[in-house]
């Protein structure tokens, strides 16, 4: 047994990337047997998809059945959550062995204007998000940036991605965290930053993903956290560019109304939606694109706090005030970043 993070872990050596996952790369409905193979590799899961179900995913309404049979065997019940939190080496050995073959090979990412990179952390990396499907441009930009750099990243993660109905059966309970996913909660954001972490950042939110084709590469409204929580812990923002992360799925509106019924971020329909019907073990997937990301020079916030207490005491609208500059710092760096996109894009 190998001993990862303190988790002993099933896998005697390093995952090999074998024909079967080549196919499985290359037949979008595969992808999600790449993602759960490589899990099972190191842990032991006796609630996870096997053989016969994998083998079910790859035909036309294959994966309802594979759902149907594992529930059966699983007693009628969800798969057990272990309780798994971030686990540094198995984010490293994913991003070796599962995200290097799909970055380089499927969206061919790579980074430009990297004399902007700085040595080390903390940082906040703030990147327009964007595609309305799994999260491929933060992936990939992690990965792109831990081959460059070696940095252990931890991107900021909307709750749907760690606890849905369906991220459960899709995904092990606990996916998420493993790699080292934050939820999009200002105590867990401000939490990694006290840690010095170097953290993915979406400004736009779920606004950014969601926002549909017609308003692609239009920055919509950017969250004030970011400035604050920079400002507080002195932490330096690197502004990213991407280009391509519009068309992961492109030609997609969100249909906002069944979205909130289903709990859902955002829920598209394209084109694609006939064909996710019949393999819903897409979901994982995207469209071939050309990820892009242009590293911008460092920004650092202007101090918006108030200088001491008794400047509190005297200045009833202090609190008011420094939102207000924080407002307009935001809107500054959205402006400035939008700018970039324009004249990149």
């Amino acid at each position: 047994m190998v001993e990862l993070a303190g988790i002993n872990l099933i896998g005697l050596s390093s995952y090999r990337f074998t024909w079967f996952d080549w196919f499985c790369l290359w037949y979008p409905p595969g992808w999600l047997i790449l993602f759960n193979r490589h899990w099972q590799h190191y842990h032991a899961d006796p609630d996870g998809w096997n053989w016969l179900e994998y083998g079910l995913f790859l035909i036309p309404g294959g994966f309802y059945l594979a759902l149907l049979i594992r529930w059966l065997r699983l007693g009628c019940r969800l798969p057990r959550n272990q309780g798994y939190e971030f686990e540094p080496k198995y984010q490293q050995a994913f991003s070796d062995e599962i995200l290097a073959p799909i970055v380089k090979h499927y969206f061919r990412g790579e980074l430009q204007q990297v004399e902007n990179l700085p040595q080390t952390g903390p940082l906040i990396i703030a990147m327009n998000h964007a595609g309305m499907c799994f999260p491929w441009d933060f992936l990939a930009l992690a990965y792109l940036l831990n081959e460059k750099r070696g940095w252990v990243l931890q991107p900021l993660a909307g709750a749907a991605l760690f606890d849905h109905p369906w991220v459960i059966w899709w995904l092990p309970p606990g996916w998420s965290q493993v790699l080292g996913g934050i939820r999009a909660e200002l105590d867990e954001f401000e939490a990694a930053l006290a840690q010095k972490t170097i953290l993915l950042y979406p400004p736009e939110g779920l606004r950014g993903p969601r926002k549909g084709w017609q308003k692609r590469y239009q920055l919509q409204t950017f969250d004030l956290s970011f400035i604050r929580l920079s400002d507080r812990y002195q932490i330096p923002i690197l502004p990213v560019v991407c280009l391509g992360n519009e068309s992961l799925h492109p030609l997609a509106f969100n249909l906002k109304k069944l979205a909130k019924q289903f709990q859902l971020p955002f829920l598209p329909i394209s084109i694609l939606i006939p064909v996710f019907v019949l393999f819903p073990s897409m979901g994982v997937w995207a469209m071939r694109s050309r990820l892009r990301y242009f590293i911008q020079p460092l920004y650092q916030t202007e101090s918006t706090a108030a200088t001491n207490a008794e400047q509190i005491q005297a200045q009833k609208s202090s609190l008011r005030e420094e939102r207000a500059v924080t407002y307009r710092q935001a809107q500054a760096f959205r402006e400035k970043l939008q700018n970039q996109i324009s004249q990149l894009f």
